[in-house]
This record gives C-alpha cells, structure tokens and sequence, in this order.
C-alpha cells in the first residue's frame, strides 16, 4: 500500500541526504552496515506460560522454545494496562497509556508522540510496520515506518476524518488475489472468516511472507522490522484446533476460585456473563467447554510458532542473526479460566504477565533469565540503549540491560493502571440483584496497582473494591487480603509508592 507523502517531514528530508551519501561513499556504506537491526515480533492476547521456559512443557511451540534458549528471559513482564491499545501504546512509545492519551481501545495515538523509529531518528534505517496496529488509522503509514502491510479492516469507523475510507488492508489485497469473495455487507473479510481458511492464506501466513521479503530486500541496510501477530486473539479457533487435544489439557490451579463478594464487582460480573452466555459456542459452565477453548488458544499459540521459526531461519539464512536484535513480546495476556474468567481488563496475573524475550547480539546465543518483576513501561529505553541513543530523560521507563549485567535498576516496583472505556464503552445494564448506579461505578471505576519486589500487589481503585495479594504465598490470587486488618502496613506503604509513582508521570487520578 502507498505510503502517506501529503506531509514531507524532516525525517523523509534526512533520508533522501543520508541516501546521497551513501550512494557517494562506500565508506559512509561500510560504517553503516554495523548498526544493529531491530527485529520485533509481537502477539496480541498471549499469556506468559505458553512456552517452556514459562512452565508450560505440552504446547507446541518449538522455535519460541529455541528462542527462549538463546535470548535474555524476562520471567516476570507485566503490561502497562492488561488491554490492546493502552498497552500497545506504551511499547510503541515508551510512556504510560495516560501520558500519550491511549487509555482505552480505539483511541488514535497522537501523531505529535514519537514511536521508536521517531526516537532514534537515524535516516539510515529502512523501517516497517507489518500486522495489527490498533493505534489509530490502522491501514495507513505513520509514525516513522516507511513499509506498511497491514491485516484489520475493522477499525474503519475509528479512521481520522482526513483518512480515504474506501481503501483496503494488505491483507485484504491478498485475499482478493487469491479469489475469495468477502463475508461481510461492507464487502470486508472478517476475523473469523480469516481464522477458517487454510493455513497457507491464514494472517500469521501472510506475514511471515512479507517478513521474509523485507529481510531479503534490506539485508544490505540497517533495519527496523516489527510484526504483529493477530493471533492467538480471539476468536478462539483456527486450522490448527486439533493440535493439542482437550484432554491434555490442564485447567488453571485457580479455575474453581469463586471470587468472593470483597473482589472488585466488575470482574464477578464479567465471570458471571461469560459463565451464563459462553463464548463463540464454548460452554464456558462446563471443564470440557474449558479445556476445548484453552485447546484451541494453544493451537494459535503454534500457528504462530510456525511463522516465528521461517522468519528467523529467513534471518539466519541472510547471515543477519549475528547483528539483529530479536524481541518477542505480546500486548497483554488473557485470563484462560484462571478465576473461571476469559480475556483481559483485569489486573490478575494471567492478564497482566507476557512473555519477553530479547536476543541480543553481543551477549550470543546464551540465555539468561531475569527473575525480577519488569515492565514494558522500560521497552523502549532498552532498546534506544542498545541501538546507540540512551538516556532519554522525557521517558518514565529505565534501561534494563544493568539487569541483564547482573547489576541493579533504579525503580525495583513494577505500576500497572487501568483506565476505563469512557468514550468506546458503557457500562452494561439491567443486572439482576445489584442496583445499577453500583454496575455503573465499578465499570466506570479507575485502578493503579503497583508490584513490590518482596512479591506484595495493591490494586487501588476509585469505584470498586480495591484487592491485596502476597504473590509469595498466594501466587494463584485466591485470597484478597485488602481488608483483613492484618497488613495495614503493606497497605500504608505501597500506597505511598502508587502517589510517589502518580506525581512523577504526572497522573491525575485520584486513588
């Protein structure tokens, strides 16, 4: 697809000389060449234990297990806020979604925010942004990313009003090529039309095809590459649903947790509709309807393992392993039946905890697990570090290669927000037994939690009920232990922590 050329800007003027230059002097060419690649793959809606290191040993996920063995292990990564733009936003631009004002879905990231490409501003480097974008305009060219495929057609009626309504995703190109008719009245081809078709014609497919092409057609530039899987997002379900079977299956040790009455009302309600309604046929009442559900998720989970493995054989093939940052991450996890609940919004740990990887070239092939809690709030420091531009003081996130040294880091708490779905969003109606102003403040409730080092995890929120886990001893968050009157302590302290956190990025909610 086009890109965007309305609006030169002074990195497409950068470009254009430092091409000249290049071109003039194969000197200026060889010094180049030493930068390193960035190659970042990403997932949306993939909890952490879905690979062997995590602790899942039975899916199928070879090249993520390989990876795994020769990069930097994040064991305990948590997401900024446990929902796809929030999150997106603040691994694309290394600040907090209330900060860069993506705090909820469908909300556009301002075009005055740099993203990563914007923060290094190096002309040298060829970039491209492949796959789910969610971050506004969501077919369109931006923010630093000269190369654009993208695979969502859904997020038209979210467009700025400058942007061409009628024009299709790549991946809807593709498609057409190939033949198929779309199955929608807007003559869109939808999610689970996609998710049925062969594995071949499939999204994670089409991308690992135009990864694999960027590669080959920038081998001899410096490059930065990010991919963004769709999958395993719902809908649940794809050619590949019968890899694991339901049996093998083992439900969450917390699957039968009945979230007592001093948990948050918005998460027992949640619980509540999808045990009532289940989800896309699943009897979500039942452990088979579970165990098929989870079955399917793992099998996305693979489907993308397999695109994974040919786009880093594509990466070793070029000889361009040796001098590529790989990074493998995902926008948030989903709950899976732990607490009997299913997606994201909330702040458990199965929602909030993704798998991150970094292989990085200078350490080699070697792995190395970190076991402190960390956030994608610190992403991109990390990267502009490794990449020759630290220090960026406008970020709240650190660097965490001292980690990765074996040294400390500055801010050893990990905060999460949650902001809720006020513009995109209402609040549901009519719940039997519990008064609709209740349903309306617990859904129109803010949280700010905050994960110390010695495993304590406050979650304070304006409108609902606020939680209080010791993740040492309560790892599967069974036990709320807000308002037990034994650890006022932990309370008083780490509240102090979440005000201290809230004035240094500037947040206003009051908690």
């Amino acid at each position: 697809m086009p890109s965007d050329t309305t609006n030169p800007t002074r990195r497409d003027f950068l470009k254009t000389m430092a091409a000249a230059a290049v071109s003039a002097n194969i000197v200026g060419c060889t010094k180049t060449r030493r930068k390193p690649n960035l190659l970042f793959i990403w997932t949306d809606e993939q909890r952490a234990d879905t690979m062997r290191i995590y602790g899942n040993a039975k899916i199928h996920a070879p090249n993520l297990n390989t990876l795994a063995a020769q990069s930097v292990v994040f064991r305990n990564a948590t997401v900024s806020q446990p929902v796809c733009t929030p999150s997106r936003s603040t691994v694309m631009t290394g600040l907090m979604p209330h900060q860069n004002g993506c705090v909820e879905n469908n909300i556009p990231l301002p075009e005055n925010i740099p993203c990563l490409p914007e923060l290094l501003d190096d002309p040298d480097y060829c970039t491209g942004y492949f796959g789910k974008w969610h971050l506004g305009d969501e077919i369109f060219p931006q923010h630093g990313f000269d190369e654009w495929e993208s695979i969502e057609d859904m997020y038209r009626r979210h467009y700025r009003d400058h942007r061409d309504q009628s024009q299709k995703s790549s991946y809807w190109h593709f498609l057409d090529q190939l033949g198929y008719e779309p199955d929608t009245d807007k003559g869109d081809y939808s999610r689970g039309f996609a998710a049925r078709l062969p594995i071949e014609h499939c999204k994670p497919k089409f991308l690992e095809l135009k990864a694999c092409d960027f590669l080959r057609r920038h081998s001899k530039q410096p490059f930065m590459l990010y991919i963004n899987f769709l999958e395993p997002h719902m809908p649940f379900y794809g050619p590949l649903d019968n890899k694991h079977h339901p049996d093998e299956i083992d439900l969450p040790r917390n699957f039968t947790d009945i979230l007592e009455e001093n948990e948050p009302l918005r998460y027992r309600l949640i619980r509540e509709r999808y045990r009532q309604r289940g989800f896309e046929g699943h009897d979500l009442q039942t452990e088979s309807g579970w165990r098929r559900l989870i079955a399917n998720y793992w099998g996305l989970v693979t489907q993308v393992d397999l695109s994974v493995g040919a786009i880093l054989k594509t990466l070793a093939e070029l000889g361009l392993d040796e001098n590529t940052i790989v990074v493998y991450t995902s926008d948030h996890g989903d709950m899976m039946g732990a607490h009997s609940l299913l997606a994201k919004t909330v702040m458990y740990e199965e929602a909030l905890k993704v798998p991150w990887l970094m292989r990085i070239p200078r350490l080699g092939k070697k792995q190395r697990i970190i076991e402190n809690r960390v956030s994608q709030i610190d992403l991109v420091p990390t990267l502009l570090e490794l990449m020759g531009k630290p220090g960026r003081k406008d970020l709240p996130g650190q660097s965490l290669l001292p980690l990765v040294n074996g040294d400390s880091v500055k801010e050893d708490h990990v905060f999460v927000e949650w902001n809720p779905p006020l513009v995109h969003g209402s609040p549901p109606q009519n719940i039997p037994a519990v008064p609709q102003e209740e349903v309306d403040r617990a859904f129109r409730a803010n949280t700010r939690t905050v994960i110390s080092p010695d495993g304590w995890k406050l979650c304070l929120s304006d409108g609902d009920k606020c939680q209080l886990f010791d993740l040492n001893h309560d790892p599967w968050e069974t036990t709320n232990l807000f308002d037990s009157g034994r650890h006022k302590e932990v309370i008083s302290r780490l509240t102090v922590k979440i005000h201290d956190w809230q004035q240094r990025v500037s947040d206003t909610v009051a908690i």
